[in-house]
Formats: structure tokens, sequence, C-alpha cells
């Protein structure tokens, strides 16, 4: 304290910390303190780190503790089986009507002529119509945006896409297994359908897709990437234009799908209005709330959520219309609800 007063009476910083022993760095450092805490932040603090490099995602290690709580006789080997078997499926819609539903997946990669594998990533509509066949170098979420981004912009965007478990479109041990892919489509108004592990009779229609494209368009495989495009594109002008479909009365999936009359436009503001504060998630997942970190989830990162105190310290954490789960100042743990998400209604 006695540092202090004679900084702010204007004693030069390089003297004062001579005089302590003490380097100008960590002379500026406690000044900085006192700035933003006053007294209270020249105590001690933890040097317990933030992260640590092999730490568990929290919900997987919360998850841990519960199971070992509810079974306190499971050795690790029965509680990691049952953390691989955590994946569920949601609710599904019929997908009757063209944009009421989309289905996507990666069509099994397979080896080029160059010894190159594609991983093309393949999205139908509910009419049978196949808007897109991309050959990708890996499944990677970046190139995964760039193919939504541009059909959103050619095609409007559907009322629920449906997936499987699989990455990019879900995480594992995210909060409630969501990827950024995911929460980017529920930004947009998009409801999200996951199909049961194991169950890839649910995405019927897009398996039998799958497995016309493969006969007719990678048997054999193209020698690169450019050729194997275009026998995709071929397919796909082929597959919606002239190619007749049972379940459409012998009708081309063309004359059947009409764009989207929801039109991509970017992302809208996200407002709370009936929460306390709206909190932007940081880079590593956070929830900050004063000096209190509490662990979220990392593909919130950058998105603004609305947090409500429901009790004294116990808040309510929501994004968009969804309530996701409940928090306390005193454990800074997060207690997630029942999954929110699942099929919505197209709008008429």
């Amino acid at each position: 304290m006695r540092e202090l007063s004679s900084w702010l009476a204007g004693e030069p910083m390089s003297d004062l910390c001579r005089e302590f022993g003490i380097s100008r760095k960590t002379g500026y450092k406690i000044f900085d303190r006192y700035q933003e805490c006053g007294v209270h932040g020249l105590t001690d603090r933890s040097r317990r780190p933030y992260r640590y490099a092999h730490q568990l995602p929290f919900q997987v290690e919360n998850h841990i503790l519960n199971v070992k709580h509810e079974h306190p006789s499971w050795d690790a080997r029965k509680i990691r089986e049952r953390l691989r078997r955590r994946a569920q499926g949601t609710p599904l819609s019929l997908g009757q009507r063209p944009n009421e539903l989309w289905c996507t997946d990666y069509k099994g990669e397979f080896l080029l002529g160059n010894r190159q594998y594609p991983y093309p990533l393949t999205v139908t509509d509910a009419s049978r119509f196949l808007l897109t066949c991309e050959a990708l170098s890996s499944t990677r979420e970046d190139y995964a945006f760039t193919v939504f981004e541009r059909l959103f912009q050619e095609r409007g965007l559907p009322a629920n896409i449906r997936s499987d478990n699989g990455v990019p479109f879900a995480s594992a041990h995210a909060l409630f297994s969501l990827s950024k892919l995911a929460v980017w489509w529920l930004r947009l108004g998009i409801g999200i359908e996951r199909i049961k592990p194991g169950h890839p009779q649910q995405n019927g229609r897009h398996e039998s897709m799958h497995l016309t494209l493969k006969k007719e368009a990678t048997k054999p495989a193209a020698a690169n990437f450019l050729q194997q495009q275009a026998r995709f594109d071929k397919f796909i002008e082929i597959f919606n234009h002239q190619r007749p479909h049972e379940a459409l009365a012998m009708k081309c999936p063309a004359e059947i799908y009409q764009p989207s009359p929801r039109p991509y436009t970017g992302l809208p503001d996200l407002d709370y209005p009936f929460h306390d504060k709206t909190i932007v998630v940081t880079r590593c997942g956070r929830i900050c709330l004063g000096n209190k970190k509490i662990n979220f989830s990392q593909v919130f990162a950058g998105q603004a959520v609305g947090i409500k105190e429901v009790h004294d310290d116990i808040w309510l954490v929501s994004f968009m219309q969804y309530d996701l789960g409940y928090f306390d100042l005193e454990t800074r743990v997060l207690e997630p609800l029942e999954n929110p998400f699942g099929p919505k209604v197209l709008p008429m």
C-alpha cells in the first residue's frame, strides 16, 4: 500500500521498485491489479492453473462423477463403456414437403487414382432432390461451413437438418453433443435432428441415394479430385432431372423440389430482454460473471447467451429460446437440463 501511495503521489515507478527490490514489470502489474479490483486485488492469488493440458471436458468429468456416485463398484472400463453409449437420437420429423427436412452425411471415403481419399459431403431434400455432393479432402468443420453457407445462399434455409452423431455434425463431449456447425444452424433458426447411433435406417432415403451414388459415380474411381467432382456434378444432374423416382410416382426430384422461401441473410442479432444479463461466451467456453468463471461449452465460444438469477446465486442459462441449464456461483458448475433441441415445424 505504501508503494501505491507513493506512486499515486507522483514518485517514479523505477525508484519505488528499486526500494522494494522488485522489477518494474511486477510494479506495474501490482498497480494494474489495484486499478482493476481495488485493495482486494492486492491479496495473494491462487497459482492453480485455469486449464490443464490433459483435463477432461467439464461435461465428461461431471458425467463420470455422477456414474461413479450411482454405481460405486464400477471400475474404469465399465464407466468408459457407459460414456461411449451416451450419444442419443432426437425426435424425427416426417419431412414430406420441400425444405421441411434436409438430410446430410458423408459418403464413405474411397481411394482415387492418385492415392488420395475424398470425403463426399452430401445433402438431400425431403423431395429426394440431391442438393449437393462435394468431394472434400477431410471432414473438417470449416470445410462443411463453406459448403452449407453456399447451399443456403443458393437454396434458402430448411426447417430442419438431420444427420448422424459424427463429426462435424455433433461433438461427443460437448454440451448436448452440439458442434459449432450445429450451433450455427440453430442461430439460423434451423432445427437439429439426429438419428440414433447404429440406426442408419432413420436416414434411409439418404442412404439409398448413397448406394446409387456409389454404383454410378465412384466405380471405378476417378484419377483425382477434380475429375471425381466432375463425376459427382454429372450424377447430380442425372439424379435430379432425368432419373424417375418410384417414391415420386416416377417423377424426377426436380419436378417436386422448389427453393426455400426463407432466404439466408446471415446471422440475426441475439437479444435477451427477459434475462438479467447478456454475456458472450469466452474462446475457451466459459461464462464470466464478475470474477467468477463458469465452465460452459467451447462450441458456444463467441455466442451471446442470456442468464437470469432465479434464486440466490442460482442462474439460468439460455441460448436463443432454449433453456440450457443452471449454475450456482459457489460451485460454478453448470447442471444441464434435458436436451431442448429437436425438429421444428416448417413456417406456412
